[in-house]
């Protein structure tokens, strides 16, 4: 009889041992399926994005005219905004919004994980990207140009040869010089921030990137100025995102082509980028209104 019972709570403790092996089994499955919803809710479609209630978006928070913080640590920008309007338009408030900090070089990567809906941050669209991406019709077109200091003896391009260049890492500029000049020395920095500041301790013998970005920074700074020649042809920047998500990229677009009816994005350069650039640049120089180059 004794054997009997131990045999019996045998089979049961061993039924028990399995029902928890199959229960955690179940947890691990549920705790993998909840990340792959997470990851589809973030880098998901329209309705993901409306079951959440809130949008998503890579932007940078150092790069003013485009994205910045003021003083309260508002997000600010040509982009944050044009990123407010999206969320106004598409969840009904503006402030339905959660913006995610991204740097030049984390913007691909926060999207193929799905940390964000839509990277909203001063991206050139390049063919290489747009293997990895899918990008918007764009919002604004810009040129790759060098700053350097007016007492640097740099006036061509040419002159680079042998020179420590200042790059911000993951930018046009980074991949075009890594590329394309191994006789430059180049030096790196992760923020905008940080490669302007290089510059102006003459850790560098100038800096490359977007030139709008330079000639508002040289305005404030005097005694540097932009090489002439550009390191790249003119390029779209574009909003981005999740490979395959035609579902959000083709409501940016008819989101872009709509404010371009109200000239929404000419309101956000006369708000944050004409006193940068100046009044003799011509705003059809800079944005793409309704996404249309």
């Amino acid at each position: 009889m004794k054997n009997s019972w131990k045999r019996a709570l045998s089979v049961l403790s061993l039924l028990l041992l399995a029902g928890m092996l199959t229960a955690c089994g179940g947890d691990s499955s549920g705790a993998a399926g909840g990340s792959a919803g997470a990851k589809e809710a973030s880098g998901g479609g329209i309705q993901a994005i409306k079951d959440r209630g809130k949008l998503i978006v890579g932007v940078f928070s150092d790069k003013p005219p485009f994205g910045f913080t003021d003083e309260l640590g508002n997000f600010i920008g040509f982009d944050n905004d044009l990123a407010k309007r999206f969320a106004k338009d598409l969840l009904g408030d503006e402030t339905k919004i959660e913006f995610v900090t991204v740097e030049p070089a984390s913007r691909i990567p926060y999207l193929q994980s799905g940390k964000v809906d839509l990277i909203v941050a001063n991206m050139t669209v390049t063919d290489e990207r747009a293997e990895q991406v899918d990008f918007t019709n764009p919002t604004m077109k810009v040129a790759t140009q060098v700053l350097v200091a007016d007492n640097s003896g740099i006036q061509t391009l040419d002159d680079l040869k042998g020179k420590k260049i200042i790059v911000t890492k993951g930018t046009t500029a980074d991949i075009f010089l890594t590329e394309n000049r191994p006789d430059i020395e180049l030096v790196k920095y992760d923020k905008n921030t940080e490669s302007l500041q290089a510059l102006k301790d003459g850790r560098g013998d100038g800096y490359a990137q977007d030139n709008f970005i330079l000639i508002g920074w040289a305005k404030d700074n005097p005694g540097f100025h932009l090489i002439e020649e550009k390191l790249e042809k003119e390029a779209p920047i574009a909003p981005a995102v999740q490979k395959g998500n035609t579902e959000l990229r083709d409501w940016v677009n008819t989101e872009l082509e709509n404010l371009g009816k109200e000239q929404f994005l000419l309101q956000l350069y006369n708000k944050y980028v004409k006193d940068e650039l100046g009044p003799d640049t011509d705003p059809n120089e800079v944005i793409t209104e309704g996404g249309k180059l």
